[in-house]
């Protein structure tokens, strides 16, 4: 399995995507904003993209709009990942379109059968 990994920071980004590749053995490439993802999705064709809700300039919901609106990248699932687990932020997220929501700060170890268990719908 592709996945793009969306994230601005650049720690978290680090271990999400050691996380995915050794322990979950998916290929994973990332992006740093919310354009450079969108300009990713276009040219990579994942199976799947983490993306980040908070983000400066183009943030996460606004990220999924830009996914969504392109017939190229509109049908590939999104997962989020945040900081605010609040159940209405989940909600909220969910709402827009998203296949799950993961909170940071992740546990390495289990992050890609989060992610998977978030795309089947579990």
């Amino acid at each position: 399995m592709k996945v793009l990994l969306i994230e601005d920071e650049d720690d978290i980004r680090r271990v999400a995507r050691l996380s995915l590749s050794r322990v979950g053995g998916m290929e994973v490439v990332d992006a740093a904003s919310g354009v450079e993802g969108v300009h990713r999705a276009e040219e990579e064709s994942p199976d799947a993209i983490l993306l980040d809700v908070m983000m400066p300039g183009l943030d996460g919901p606004s990220t999924l709009a830009a996914l969504r609106s392109n017939p190229r990248t509109a049908s590939i699932p999104v997962v989020f990942l945040t900081a605010k687990a609040m159940p209405e932020e989940k909600t909220r997220l969910m709402d827009l379109g998203a296949r799950g929501v993961l909170t940071k700060p992740f546990d390495p170890v289990t992050l890609p059968a989060q992610l998977r268990a978030a795309l089947e719908g579990r």
